[in-house]
């Protein structure tokens, strides 16, 4: 391409000086161009003996390819350059299941509004396949609970979502606003699958206030456990955060644990040294506008195993 410019910008200025200092080189590494050109090409594109310099006719359709060959060129950088633009606007962020189409809704609804040309590519995915989808690239951000950082990602705080005992309106403990402990023991419970870190936090902190249930169904996502106990199958222990809707509804109760200790970390994710585009920046901000932390990171998170939670 640099060739062609040059030729161009001889035959058009006519005159081997302007068209070298245009491209920033010497006159006479011009001359030699055009006379290795000629000698490749078996004619003579340009009339030497006549001031200013004048094309012959080879010249004349040699610049016409140049031009040609120049339009082209350009419009296959602006179509590159759009297709950059197509790919750098697309954010994608996986999330896990539990952080609610209403959520999701309004944060697309505020980065719609922020960004109208953007592209926001939602997710929702098992916990280990979130992080997998951040760890392997195929997701900018991802939204996971109990994520800890690792050598290759990086968990950031997000929101501490407070967990509270959900029952059916007809259970004797949705006459209740509080509940200590002790008074869950021997009620019939519906928990998370025991791979899951949300049903390892809870059963040890069951465990440590010496109180046994008994678990008479477990799942892998919170839709279904909410399901069940609005269904009277039994008690379980959720984020509030969750249960808005039946909540609103009046199809599940929320009770307070006494004392209020028990939390649901949820992290946003992504790789570490991840060169984030304008659109994911201002994503991460959306994010992290009024976000609510309860309590810090603990210092170990600079390394530890995946977070797998829902």
């Amino acid at each position: 391409m640099q060739n062609f410019r040059l030729f161009r910008d001889i035959a058009h200025h006519r005159s081997f000086s302007r068209g070298a200092s245009l491209n920033r080189i010497s006159q006479s590494a011009a001359s030699q161009h055009v006379q290795e050109l000629e000698r490749s090409l078996g004619v003579e594109l340009m009339d030497r003996s006549r001031r200013p310099l004048r094309l012959t006719d080879a010249g004349r359709l040699y610049l016409d390819y140049c031009r040609d060959m120049l339009r082209r060129h350009d419009e296959f950088e602006a179509d590159l350059n759009r297709l950059k633009r197509e790919v750098s606007g697309r954010v994608r962020i996986a999330a896990i299941y539990s952080v609610g189409l209403s959520e999701m809704s309004r944060i697309e609804a505020e980065f719609s509004a922020r960004f109208p040309d953007g592209i926001l590519e939602v997710s929702y995915l098992r916990p280990e396949k979130v992080f997998n989808a951040v760890e392997e690239d195929r997701a900018d951000l991802g939204l996971l609970s109990y994520a800890e950082s690792t050598r290759d990602v990086v968990a950031l705080p997000w929101r501490e979502e407070e967990m509270v005992v959900a029952v059916d309106p007809g259970h004797p403990l949705a006459r209740q606003t509080e509940v200590e402990p002790g008074e869950l023991a021997g009620c019939q419970f519906i928990s998370f699958d025991d791979d899951l870190p949300i049903h390892m936090r809870i059963e040890r902190y069951l465990r440590e206030r010496h109180v046994t249930v008994q678990n008479v169904l477990h799942f892998d996502n919170l839709q279904m456990i909410k399901e069940a106990v609005a269904h009277g199958a039994g008690i379980s222990i959720l984020p509030q955060r969750v249960m808005g809707e039946e909540l609103a509804a009046g199809r599940l109760v929320a009770v307070r644990l006494k004392p209020s200790e028990l939390f649901r970390p949820v992290r946003i994710i992504h790789r570490r040294r991840k060169a984030f585009s304008e659109l994911a920046a201002g994503l991460m901000e959306i994010l992290q506008e009024g976000t609510r932390v309860a309590t810090p990171l603990p210092p170990q998170e600079s390394a530890g195993a995946t977070g797998q939670p829902m």
